[in-house]
């Protein structure tokens, strides 16, 4: 069930969802445990390939603790990664040594850290924008990015994930305590809607709240924000909870959509 509950990197500044994953770091990668990257990239990278994805340098924006960009490594590319969150960026550091350069920053305001074969925003970040202007400040910072012939990929959560796993609670224990998600969401949840959902995180003698809000973004609006944004969808596909890729993509299935697309070319 690897796409059953993803939750992504932490992609605005500090007092917004930066701050909920400073608090969530330490316990990170528990949350995130199923997530089995090697399974999704297995799948992922050929569908790229056939797109003419060439192997060389990678930005992962969104990196968090690094578990997007890690079998990236191990597959030999080159990788930057960025994160709003300060905490998720040290657990970062300390998997990846020098290997990666690392760098903290907003998506929406993300500067040019050159121009990439591969930029990549994983794990819903793009759900966190919860406004349509902030949506399309977060496509055009990766075009921003992006080389002539690189490929930038972005997943969203679907209208399936909303009306069930934001519409579910879940307990996972830890050796020291337990993580309870508890999605405020409804099976009725409409298009464009916002969706929340609270994750108490007891460890210990302590106990602390952190709450997500993300936006549904229908397909068609991220198709139009691409267009302005300066970017040509090449290929769409909805993912299953085993992490196959499919089209057409079906959000009343499907857990997520996987935008790919390129540079625009001169019209």
């Amino acid at each position: 069930m690897f796409w059953r509950m993803m939750i992504g990197g932490s992609p605005s500044p500090a007092g917004g969802v930066a701050a909920v994953y400073d608090r969530t770091a330490a316990v990170y990668d528990r949350l995130t445990a199923h997530h089995d990257f090697d399974l999704w990239l297995g799948n992922l990278l050929p569908a790229l390939e056939r797109e003419g994805m060439r192997k060389g340098r990678l930005l992962d924006i969104g990196c968090g603790t690094g578990k997007s960009f890690i079998p990236m490594l191990e597959r030999g590319w080159s990788v930057t990664g960025v994160d709003a969150s300060e905490q998720m960026l040290g657990v970062a550091r300390a998997k990846a040594d020098d290997r990666v350069e690392l760098h903290c920053a907003d998506l929406r305001e993300l500067p040019s850290f050159g121009e990439f074969d591969l930029v990549w925003c994983l794990g819903d970040v793009i759900n966190y924008q919860l406004s349509h202007d902030q949506m399309e400040a977060c496509l055009r910072a990766l075009r921003r990015n992006l080389g002539t012939d690189g490929l930038c990929v972005f997943d969203v959560n679907t209208l399936a994930s909303y009306r069930g796993f934001f519409a579910s609670t879940e307990t996972i224990d830890m050796a020291d305590g337990r993580l309870v998600w508890d999605g405020h969401a409804t099976d009725d949840f409409v298009p464009g809607a916002v969706a929340s959902a609270t994750l108490e995180i007891e460890s210990g003698a302590s106990s602390r709240r952190v709450v997500h809000r993300q936006r549904h973004f229908p397909p068609a609006q991220l198709q139009d924000a691409l267009d302005r944004a300066g970017l040509d969808l090449v290929a769409l596909y909805g993912i299953t909870t085993a992490a196959v890729l499919e089209q057409p993509l079906d959000e009343s299935r499907h857990t997520k959509a996987i935008f790919v697309s390129r540079r625009a070319r001169r019209r």
